[in-house]
């Protein structure tokens, strides 16, 4: 005989409508075109009235809005357009060995505000640095249109990270360790600070377009060229963390032992012929010279500038071809420093790629840059607030109609 305990067909219908308000809410965030109700209500399989209502909750908690229909010439009543809510917002931030960086995104995947302050943050103070942060956190809240309600928070960081304890353990071109920054931004956050590795962060910018929308590669090894390199693995349009959170360190992978000493302490890392950097050093240009001029040089037939470049797509053929071999995807996207410097070492990369991937004489390896603008990380740092609200609508919808302490 099934016993059927108190309670448990309300908490079944309760799990239930929790679940069918994530399933309406992503399938408006995926949407290319604002779909009207009956368009997800066929989306999901629900009733008209079952998705009705599911809509009217969520344009009443500010995760929809209904939006103006442009005029089709078709008779009757049109039917209302539904968008992600445009009040909801996430607050990105980014502190880097090259810049810090503050961005607010809504719902939609909208840049509303945003600082990218450029410094040689190398051996920096994080006391300092972090207010510093915390100041263009506080400006960029203070902008915020009248209604726009911060959902969550979230700060890239180059280098390991215990995300649950909140502590970045080691960064090395920053030279931080065991510094928990929550403590150090201030003025303080209204909402909780969740920490992320840097170029975990920025890959979610490849793996989604705006919140809960797939963008064009679901399978890739991404690559950060910042004053380092950075790295992530995106699987079924997921990053693949690791058991620890720290998987995907590529920089960092030995492409020769008897190589140049790296800052984390052991010898011949890609970072340290692919890296913004090494690069520039070896190109005989000044730190702040840019890969732009970098660019110029080998344009103009710097021997220097084209040998630099040319050791930097060896590097990297070596290091990534290990790694595609180990996780089977098809694709490379290169960001920051990299991704401006994408054309230049794509011809050597994929000639090496092809031929030291097994898999490549059936499936060919891509190279590809990354578009976006600068301090994805701290993007990707806010689409992973926005995503955590679409996971979970009705643990905001709660949280929205609780009064305030």
């Amino acid at each position: 005989m099934t016993t059927i305990r108190p309670g448990a067909s309300v908490a079944r219908q309760a799990s239930l409508r929790s679940g069918n308000l994530a399933l309406v809410l992503r399938t408006v965030c995926a949407a290319g075109e604002p779909p009207s109700r009956a368009d997800v209500a066929a989306a999901t399989g629900t009733t008209r009235a079952t998705a009705a209502r599911l809509v009217d909750d969520l344009v009443a908690g500010g995760l929809l809005d209904e939006v103006e229909q442009a005029p089709s010439g078709r008779r009757g009543r049109p039917a209302t357009p539904l968008a992600p809510g445009a009040r909801v917002v996430a607050l990105g931030l980014q502190a880097d060995a090259g810049l810090l960086a503050a961005r607010v995104l809504d719902l939609r995947g909208r840049v509303v505000a945003e600082r990218v302050e450029p410094g040689d943050l190398r051996a920096s103070d994080p006391g300092p640095t972090l207010a510093r942060l915390g100041d263009l956190a506080a400006a960029l809240l203070g902008e915020l249109p009248g209604g726009a309600r911060l959902a969550g928070a979230g700060l890239a960081l180059p280098g390991i990270v215990d995300v649950e304890g909140g502590l970045l353990l080691r960064a090395p071109n920053l030279g931080w360790s065991d510094v928990r920054p929550a403590a150090l931004l201030t003025p303080p956050l209204p909402v909780e600070l969740v920490l992320g590795n840097e170029a975990d962060l920025a890959a979610r910018t490849v793996a989604e377009t705006a919140p809960a929308r797939p963008g064009p590669h679901r399978d890739f090894v991404y690559l950060s060229g910042q004053i380092g390199v950075g790295g992530a693995t995106v699987m079924g349009g997921r990053v693949v963390s690791g058991s620890s959170g720290w998987a995907g360190e590529v920089g960092h992978v030995c492409v020769d032992p008897d190589g140049p000493a790296c800052r984390c302490g052991s010898t011949g890392c890609l970072e340290q012929y692919a890296g913004r950097d090494a690069l520039l050093a070896a190109a005989g240009l000044p730190r702040d010279a840019g890969p732009r001029e970098l660019a110029r040089r080998v344009a103009d037939g710097d021997r220097a500038a084209r040998a630099a470049v040319e050791r930097a797509a060896w590097a990297l053929g070596v290091a990534l071809a290990g790694v595609l071999n180990v996780l089977d995807v098809p694709t490379v996207v290169l960001g920051g420093s990299l991704g401006e410097l994408a054309d230049l070492v794509r011809p050597r990369l994929e000639e090496d790629l092809a031929r030291r991937v097994l898999s490549a004489r059936w499936r060919r390896p891509r190279v590809v840059a990354a578009a976006g603008a600068p301090a994805a990380g701290a993007t990707g740092a806010a689409l992973r607030a926005l995503d955590a609200v679409v996971a979970e609508p009705a643990r905001w919808l709660a949280a929205a109609e609780s009064p305030p302490p």
